[in-house]
């Protein structure tokens, strides 16, 4: 055999600008090894940004292993060993392909990587051994130095949180705003699949960058203590943070109790809701909130149909009707409703909030602070076990109790959604064809539903009088403020 076919293995721990600039240096030292060997590059494996401590699967190691399994590698060259390896039990199966395959291992900083003896896999597992122990030492002084930070409301770093700039402390205004305009659609009760379809729609790119957001990671975002101002280690909240709190820790709650509460969680498949009144409007027939919409006739209209007479296996009787008709009519009534009464007027009448809520989260202060007394109490020995045990039970109750009361103050209706607006009828339909700016659908919903209860009546098939087919007499609409 000419020259040996080798394979470079290239790995980083932490790409954090994503420009694989590490792997790729790397690899030009591993290239410039080949060349001094006499070796040719048939392949390079690299994985970026993926740290071989953490245990987690690296793909193109795998497939490197794969591919030295199967005879296609005689030679590996890597920038240092412990680019191959940061585990014991990895170098040992890596250890025994090589002696089974006779393949031969370089490296640019530590030279010939010898495990074909008994003294070199000696060394190697030695090395090996010793990273594994910096690795461990590194991992415990960063944890150390977070939960530090945490606890002194600081930023830990990670990646850029959404909202914030990479300081994790400065604020990204057009990300904050989006933040808060969720929030404020969750606790006014827009569902959190609508208001995906919204940012969705209207092309909101990620922390990441990418420009679709998922009802998952919007959660997760939406339910970070960060978002009123909060610091938190382990899940747990330590205290205030350096950075500003997006919205009122009340408000915050109120939204965290709404988006975790499991009765609106759902793991079946569906398409988003397009059209108002699906599961809103009532059939004037069985009187259920099952209208759907869904398309016929050569045209392909969207109607809405009541669901219930598929249930009882009634072939007719329940009501159909156009979607865009009954739509239009709802929402021209409801604006004119809006635009004739103050919104304010029709807001349900709330006791001042902002003393209950300052009075709780100086109690909640106080709860945390009673907690970390009795801790040190208990290690100087100044209480026992069981004491210790039951003021912490009471606490954490009171705690709980705290954190419900907050999310409670923090709810509010969803009229305050529209609430001051100068012009409520550009605020609802927009100026655009696709009322791409004006009012989400899922806010609309969330309004039609608190204010109005929509009847679809029975109505006698063709024309009406006055040629259309559409008439407003057979859709009842009953306010409820």
């Amino acid at each position: 055999m000419g020259a040996t076919e080798s394979a470079i293995y290239v790995r980083i721990s932490q790409d954090r600008e994503g420009a694989g600039l590490g792997v790729q240096r790397q690899e030009d030292d591993c290239r410039q090894l080949a060349q001094q060997l006499g070796w040719t590059v048939e392949e390079v494996y690299a994985d970026n940004d993926v740290s071989a401590y953490s245990g987690k699967p690296r793909p193109a190691y795998l497939r490197m292993l794969a591919d030295l399994e199967a005879g296609r590698i005689r030679g590996i060259l890597a920038w240092h060993p412990d680019r191959l390896h940061r585990s014991p039990l990895e170098l040992e199966h890596f250890i025994t392909l090589v002696e089974k395959h006779a393949v031969r291992v370089h490296t640019v900083r530590a030279g010939h990587y010898d495990l074909s003896t008994p003294s070199g896999r000696a060394v190697a597992r030695t090395v090996g051994a010793w990273a594994r122990y910096e690795s461990e030492h590194k991992s415990d002084r960063i944890r150390r130095a977070r939960e530090q930070q945490a606890l002194a409301g600081r930023f830990h770093g990670g990646q850029r949180p959404y909202g914030f700039e990479k300081d994790g402390v400065t604020l990204r205004p057009d990300e904050a705003a989006e933040i808060v305009k969720a929030i404020d659609g969750v606790i006014a009760g827009v569902s959190l699949r609508s208001i995906v379809r919204d940012m969705n729609q209207r092309g909101v790119p990620t922390a990441t960058g990418r420009s679709q957001w998922t009802g998952v990671v919007l959660r997760e975002i939406l339910c970070r203590p960060r978002v009123a101002g909060l610091s938190s280690l382990h899940g747990e909240i330590v205290g205030k943070a350096e950075w500003p709190a997006l919205v009122p820790e009340e408000t915050w709650r109120a939204a965290k109790t709404i988006l975790e509460d499991p009765s609106r969680r759902t793991n079946q498949r569906g398409g988003t809701v397009r059209w108002l009144g699906s599961g809103i409007y009532v059939c004037g027939v069985c009187g259920c909130r099952e209208l759907r919409a869904s398309t016929s006739g050569s045209k392909r209209k969207h109607a809405y149909r009541c669901r219930a007479r598929d249930y009882s296996g009634d072939p007719g009787g329940h009501v159909v009707r156009s979607c865009e008709d009954v739509d239009g009519y709802v929402e021209a009534t409801i604006v004119e409703r809006l635009k004739r009464d103050r919104v304010t007027d029709l807001l349900v009448d709330q006791p001042d909030t902002a003393a209950a809520a300052a009075s709780l989260r100086i109690e909640s202060a106080a709860v945390t602070e009673r907690l970390d007394q009795l801790a040190g109490m208990f290690a100087e020995g100044q209480i026992s076990a069981s004491q210790l045990a039951a003021g912490t039970e009471k606490l954490r109750t009171r705690a709980g109790e705290i954190a419900a009361e907050l999310a409670e103050l923090g709810k509010r209706s969803p009229l305050s959604l529209v609430a001051g607006a100068p012009d409520i009828e550009r605020l609802w339909f927009g100026t655009e064809p696709d009322r791409s700016d004006g009012l989400a659908l899922g806010a609309r919903r969330a309004i039609v539903d608190a204010l109005m209860t929509v009847t679809i009546l029975r109505a006698p098939s063709g024309r009406s009088r006055d040629g259309l087919y559409f008439d407003p007499e057979y859709v009842r609409i009953e306010w409820k403020a």
